[in-house]
């Protein structure tokens, strides 16, 4: 399938279509290449908490922030099996682990993760990890222990970047995505809006995005949670309309991939929730906690997928050839 290559001018007049059209708009998109009302459960996990020597301005995990955040070492693969476990009776078939790493080093922690990984997919469970920067060689070593995709936000647009973060640059994000790809990994990336951005900023982050080939088969939108102790602390929350927006922009720009309505949720009404679906959002992380920051409970979110008729995607549903082959 060749995908379509948008500008940025596209990409602003898409965004900017009144809602009710762009809406209706991205519901066809999502009707043509997705099934209606399904939605995969993912659970995110913190195997390692805090003290992060990076400054991205929104994370309460970075070690220069005064933040509630307690620093925790990485957990042991028993009690991380016994979290899968959890994750998957509740629900889920996706399990996310994330450490607050700036980069992987070849050390007996990456080898605890790396026997994590195959832990949980030998549960029957997708496995995604974010665990900052990585190496061709050490992507592949993650694939080779069963990993299904690896997480690698660009958080915002090339432009923007530097007011963010300051101790890695645009360049160092895409280069590890470039790595993870060439060691055969699905792609998770995205970014999160409320920081203060454009609109401009926000069609630049999704115009990188569209870019790249393949496209990621899951592009995460975020709504800042501002927390306190961070240089974010005072920002204003993201109305929904503008998550409705950006999730119905990025499905009409890149159909085939997984948008996922990930943090932010939690200050969400289901009626915004329910926006968002229709706009096609297709992913939910479910569990109290995403990462650091609170997230509704996993009966909350079943009761939600009662009441609007939606049905949890299995694991290892869409597979990687069919999905990626854009080229």
């Amino acid at each position: 399938m060749n995908m379509k290559n948008y500008t940025k001018e596209d990409i602003l007049e898409i965004y900017n279509t009144p809602l009710l059209e762009l809406v209706s708009r991205a519901a066809e998109v999502h009707k043509q290449h997705h099934t209606i009302g399904e939605v995969q459960v993912s659970s995110l996990l913190s195997i390692k908490t805090g003290g992060c020597p990076e400054d991205c301005a929104y994370c309460p995990q970075a070690a220069r922030y005064q933040t509630e955040v307690k620093v925790h070492k990485l957990m042991g693969v028993d009690e991380v099996s016994k979290c899968a476990d959890n994750a998957k009776a509740g629900g889920a078939s996706r399990m996310c682990l994330g450490a607050a790493w700036r980069e992987v080093r070849d050390n007996r922690d990456f080898d605890k993760v790396l026997d994590m990984v195959k832990t949980i997919n030998g549960k029957g469970l997708e496995v995604c990890a974010t665990l900052g920067m990585v190496t061709e060689e050490q992507a592949k070593k993650l694939a080779d222990a069963g990993l299904y995709a690896y997480n690698h936000n660009i958080d915002t647009s090339e432009e923007n970047y530097n007011s963010i973060i300051s101790t890695r640059n645009y360049d160092d994000r895409l280069s590890t995505i470039n790595n993870v790809r060439k060691a055969g990994l699905t792609v998770c990336s995205g970014g999160i809006i409320g920081m203060g951005e454009s609109a401009e900023d926000r069609i630049g982050m999704l115009y990188t995005l569209s870019l790249l080939r393949p496209v990621p088969e899951s592009v995460p939108i975020n709504a800042l949670v501002a927390v306190e102790g961070t240089p974010m602390e005072n920002q204003s929350p993201v109305p929904i309309w503008d998550m409705v927006r950006m999730i119905a922009t990025t499905r009409i720009v890149m159909p085939t991939t997984t948008v996922r309505l990930s943090a932010g949720r939690l200050s969400m009404s289901m009626e915004g929730q329910a926006l968002c679906f229709l706009a096609g959002a297709s992913s939910i992380f479910a569990g109290d906690k995403l990462l650091t920051t609170p997230n509704p409970e996993f009966n909350q979110d079943m009761e939600m997928f009662k009441i609007l008729g939606l049905s949890p995607k299995k694991a290892f549903a869409g597979k990687p050839e069919e999905i990626s082959n854009y080229v």
